[in-house]
């Protein structure tokens, strides 16, 4: 039974027969088992103890929130999941006083497998070098999550290089002129994709899904510099980077003009000026070259046939691919009734080509975009919140009864996969889902 079904069994999930309490920091404090684990969440207080086997992160996770303020912790990791949704029958009150949130939650994480030993700093770091990272992991019957703990603010998935050879797993993470490695011959075989996360406190989060559904003893086996942090050197690494190629512009005005054998290709990239690759591609100039892969990637076109309705789900820099589809989509197919985009944000003006989509709407009745905000400002008059049954039951009506639809969704993982899920909930097959993932 997943975690939407069990919320509609009717179970109490509180263990209080539905009443609501106020709450003191006194009372918050006593609930901070596995078996009675209550979090404050933005000022209201969850029995999370329920939710445990069903949380994608694990039982550890949650645990480091337990008899306390999560709310921070939270925001770093799931920003884009609708909580009081997903955890409207654990509610068990409101809090009588607001909580100071503890500062930081990695400093008082006992570290289980992954403290780096001082003996293994390089001598020569400067006192200014960065904190001793370390790295903990943990484990569902599908996915092994390794967690890094950086200690350093401001990192992004720039500063993140992981590769997989046979069962030679490496993660390095750059860390101001330091890189910290992690080495491994795995425990286990793992499918070749896999997923990084990193939270604005510096948490770097891996998550490799195993080949086989059986419980891991250990992780593995230390390779060389294993567990290791010492001073960059230009040695020359090649870094590879995922992007999806996109369409000039989207309105046919404002095309570029084909060159002669179509010799050119558009990216639209955000530059993280702390990254390890964005600011390298910043500063090319005419004439520099970079080396370009053959496309990889299993969309066809064939999805397209006789489509009649499509709807785009889109967070953040998730935008890119869904930018050849609506030029695509609206040029080269007949039976199309309706496209629709619902495009997540932060702020205003983290919004991609808005002008662009919106002229288009106007242009093409087709058409329709819808922007939603998850920090709006108090003038902001549009859809706020984050990805929610309610925003799209809403928005995913069918031209027709029975009509053909698919439905396009990218963004940050947690973001993705929370947006399958309540697919899946709104009773949508797998054949009418399409996700992208680098």
């Amino acid at each position: 039974m997943d975690w939407i079904r069990l919320t509609k069994s009717g179970k109490d999930l509180t263990g209080l027969k539905g009443r609501l309490f106020e709450i003191t920091e006194e009372e918050l404090k006593k609930h901070n088992k596995k078996d009675d684990c209550w979090i404050c969440i933005r000022g209201l207080v969850y029995n999370v103890s329920p939710y445990m086997e069903y949380h994608p992160g694990g039982e550890d996770e949650l645990m480091r929130a337990a008899g306390s303020d999560g709310t921070d912790l939270f925001d770093q990791v799931h920003r884009w999941v609708n909580y009081e949704s997903m955890l409207k029958e654990c509610l068990v009150g409101k809090m009588a006083v607001k909580l100071a949130a503890p500062q930081d939650y990695h400093e008082e994480k006992k570290v289980l497998n992954g403290m780096l030993p001082k003996s293994q700093v390089t001598d020569t770091l400067a006192k200014e070098g960065p904190v001793s990272p370390s790295y903990d992991w943990f484990q569902t019957d599908s996915i092994v999550t390794i967690i890094i703990y950086t200690k350093q603010k401001g990192m992004n998935l720039d500063s993140v290089i992981v590769d997989y050879q046979d069962v030679s797993f490496r993660a390095e993470t750059i860390i101001k002129d330091y890189s910290y490695l992690i080495h491994m011959e795995l425990f286990r075989e793992i499918q070749e994709n896999f997923s990084v996360r990193v939270a604005n406190v510096g948490k770097v989060e891996i998550d490799l899904k195993k080949k086989e559904h059986t419980s891991w003893k250990h992780l593995g086996r230390a390779l060389e510099n294993h567990n290791s942090l010492t001073p960059r050197k230009d040695t020359g690494t090649e870094i590879v980077k995922p992007y999806t190629p996109v369409s000039h512009s989207l309105l046919s005005e404002l095309m570029a003009p084909l060159l002669p054998n179509n010799k050119y290709i558009y990216f639209l990239i955000k530059i993280y000026p702390a990254g390890l690759f964005t600011p390298e591609l910043d500063h090319l100039q005419i004439g520099d070259f970079v080396s370009v892969s053959s496309p990889e990637g299993n969309f066809k076109i064939s999805q397209f046939q006789e489509l009649e309705d499509l709807f785009l789900l889109a967070a953040g820099t998730g935008f890119t691919p869904m930018v050849k589809i609506l030029n695509y989509a609206l040029t080269n197919v007949p039976s199309l009734r309706k496209v629709k985009l619902m495009f997540f944000n932060k702020t205003e003006d983290d919004i991609i080509w808005r002008s662009q989509l919106e002229n288009l709407a106007f242009k093409d009745k087709r058409y329709e975009v819808e922007f939603v905000l998850s920090a709006p400002t108090s003038e902001w008059s549009g859809k706020q919140g984050h990805i929610s049954p309610a925003l799209l039951s809403e928005f995913l009506k069918r031209s027709l009864d029975k009509s053909k639809v698919l439905i396009c969704i990218c963004g940050p993982t947690p973001f993705t996969e929370q947006g399958i899920r309540l697919l899946h909930d709104l009773s949508f097959s797998k054949d009418e889902i399409y996700s992208f993932t680098a």
